[in-house]
Formats: C-alpha cells, sequence, structure tokens
C-alpha cells in the first residue's frame, strides 16, 4: 500500500491552496495510486473546506475530512496520525508548508529505511538551518550521507510507519498532560502551550532514547503564515528546498557521526557539548565535563577558537583560540570575560551597524 499524504488544515485558505498546488507540481514517476486525505477542522469557514473539495488530485484517491467540532491542533494531529494504521504509513503536512517537487521519494525512501531500527521515531522532511532556541543558525556536521539524527520530533513536514506513530501514541496516553521541563529538554519547551503535540512527541524522544532522521537537503519549507498560533508571518523557517532528485545515501544511527540532542548539540564529542550556551543557562548539563562558549564559573581545561563551520568541528579540529572551553563543573573558579557579540560575528560576518539598524526597525514595525 502506498504511503498516504495527510493534509491538517483549519482556516488558512490562502495556505492551503499554496500547499495543494506544490503538491500537484511535485514528482510522483508516473504513480497513480497515493491517497491524499485533507483534514479540514472546524473553524466555521466554510472556504476552506470548499478549496479542499475542489482541488484536482491526479495520483490516487482524494478525501476531504470535514469535522463536524473544533478539535484544535493538537488533537488534530493526533487524530490524522491515526491514519499509519489504515495505510501503514503517512506523510502529513500541515497547511503553511511547501513541498519539495522530489519530497514524496525522499519521504518513502526513508521510511523504508528506518523501518526495523526502533530507535528511530519517525522521518523529518523538514532540514533545520536555524536553532530556535538560541535564535542563531544552526547546521549539522557533514559526514558524507544524506541525512542526520535529531532527538527532536519534527512538526513541519513528518512521515512515520505505523510502528513509530504507535510507539508514540500508546507512550502518551499514558504520559498526557505531564509535566515536560526536565533534564534534557531545552526549558523553552515547557512553556509550551496545551495545545502543543510537539513538546510531548520530544519528550518521549527522550525518555525512550529515540531519535527522528532529518535531511540535509530540506523536502519542506514553512512560511509561518498567520493563523491560530503565529501573530503575523516571518521569514525565520524559510530553508532552501531540494529542487531535483538527488542520489540519497541513508547512514543508520550507529555510523553517523551527525547525531544531536533536543538542544541542537552534537552528540559525538568526547565530551558533552553546549556550544550555544543553553544548558548552562538552563542548569541542564549532564556531564562533569562540558564544552560551551558560556561562561561557566568552573576551571577551564582546554580551549579552542571559534573559526570553522559548523561550531564543534573546531574541538574535532584543535582550533586554538579562547572561544569554546572545556568545563570541570566540579570544580569552581572564576569565569572567562567573554567577547560581547562574538556568536553574532561568527554567525552573521556581513553584519554593521547599518544594517543592524535597518533590522531592529523592521522587528519593530512588525513588517
Amino acid at each position: 500500500m502506498s504511503t498516504a499524504i495527510v493534509v491538517v488544515t483549519y482556516n488558512r485558505t490562502g495556505s492551503l491552496k499554496r500547499l495543494l498546488r506544490s503538491l500537484s507540481e511535485a514528482e510522483y514517476k508516473g504513480r497513480n495510486d497515493i491517497p491524499l486525505i485533507i483534514s479540514v477542522d472546524n473553524s466555521g469557514n466554510q472556504e476552506t473546506a470548499e478549496a479542499a473539495e475542489v482541488f484536482d488530485w491526479k495520483y490516487g484517491e482524494k478525501r476531504v475530512i470535514r469535522h463536524g467540532e473544533r478539535l484544535g491542533l493538537k488533537r488534530h494531529i493526533l487524530e490524522c496520525g491515526e491514519y499509519t494504521r489504515e495505510y501503514g504509513s503517512i506523510i502529513m503536512l500541515e497547511d503553511d508548508l511547501y513541498v519539495s517537487p522530489c519530497f514524496y521519494d525522499y519521504a518513502v525512501r526513508a521510511l523504508e529505511f528506518t523501518k526495523e531500527d526502533d530507535r528511530i521515531g519517525g522521518v523529518s522532511l523538514y532540514a533545520h538551518r536555524f536553532n530556535v532556541f538560541a535564535r542563531l543558525p544552526f547546521e549539522p556536521l557533514n559526514d558524507g550521507f544524506s541525512n542526520w539524527y535529531f532527538q527532536f520530533a519534527s512538526s513541519w513536514g513528518q512521515a512515520w510507519t505505523e510502528g513509530q506513530w504507535s510507539g508514540f501514541y500508546s507512550w502518551l496516553k499514558a504520559h498526557d498532560g505531564e509535566a515536560v521541563g526536565d533534564s534534557y529538554l531545552p526549558s523553552d519547551i515547557a512553556g509550551w502551550g496545551e495545545s502543543s503535540w510537539l513538546k510531548y512527541a520530544d519528550r518521549y524522544l527522550g525518555d525512550s532514547d529515540k531519535y527522528f532522521l532529518y535531511p540535509r537537503l530540506s523536502y519542506t519549507t514553512n512560511f509561518a503564515d498567520e493563523g491560530e498560533h503565529a501573530s503575523n508571518s516571518v521569514t525565520d523557517l524559510q530553508v532552501p528546498l531540494a529542487e531535483g532528485e538527488e542520489g540519497l545515501r541513508f547512514c543508520g544511527l550507529d555510523e553517523s557521526r551527525a547525531v544531536y540532542d533536543a538542544y541542537f548539540e552534537q552528540r559525538g564529542l568526547e565530551h558533552e557539548a553546549d556550544l550555544y550556551g543553553l544548558k548552562g543557562r538552563d542548569g541542564r548539563h549532564r556531564e562533569r565535563y562540558i564544552y560551551s562558549t558560556g561562561a561557566y564559573g568552573c576551571r577551564i581545561v582546554e580551549s579552542y577558537g571559534l573559526k570553522l563551520k559548523p561550531m564543534e568541528a573546531n574541538i574535532l579540529h584543535g582550533i586554538e583560540g579562547q572561544d569554546i572551553f572545556l568545563y570541570d563543573t566540579q570544580t569552581p573558579d572564576r569565569p572567562p570575560k567573554l567577547r560581547a557579540g562574538r556568536l553574532e560575528a561568527y554567525f552573521y560576518p556581513g553584519m554593521n551597524l547599518e544594517k543592524m539598524t535597518g533590522l531592529i526597525k523592521r522587528r519593530l514595525s512588525g513588517r
């Protein structure tokens, strides 16, 4: 049975039409057996449901589900995830996304690759280039493969096999409503509202020591349109799309050198990483020795520069400097004096006063 595409929508008619257009323009390699389910939550806006009804899907069966009551995002996602039991696997897309022309082939192949490994909790179609907690750019170490692993569930284009979904769903039935703030999740996640299914998915991955497989090239991008959970549209989450076929070369979790925890920190270093400095902020490091760009009040064992990208490459290649420190957290000492703005200068080398002023003015105006 073919992997089904499940579109989740509420009342953003224009967003839905844009996503459906990208689906109709994608490549399916001659297939005409791909189910499309468009699930419309009840908003009282008939226009959104009508846009789903009139959409012409040429690649298989189309089903439009009009919910008679308001579900809310969390319940809506959970109900749509249950389609894995009917179809064996699904690709789930919220309406403010846009897909790559080759998204379907990637998702099907990634699901097939991961289906026998119970350490994998799902597949992402989106490739992060931004650490949403640090508000700074992010890129995973390039180990030569088409994928990397992240202990953070995807909500901007994701796919599950029945087994991957049912593992999360069963866990949630036992833990729904529990607090999610603990030693392995960023403190920001605990502040997400009860409408968030993602915070529970992240807790599930941490509790179960599972990961999502992520692509290096993105097969979705996020418009973050204004809606129920966003006050205005921003471009922060836009990423370049894979615009053509590529030779996918997946690697398993054991052979990957690009495995990251929920803080966007690599797990393959000799000691725990806190290169964005967020674990120090939250007081949530686990090991005695930790690499950080932050100012810990602990003895410095080693130090490194901040020249190569991504940040952990400076440790791996022994780049000299006073920007990344290996701390012994059990030995108190005076914290180092850090250069103001050095992370921003590292990530945004072309930024100057004129550009910063323009950016601030734009942010203040809300445009």
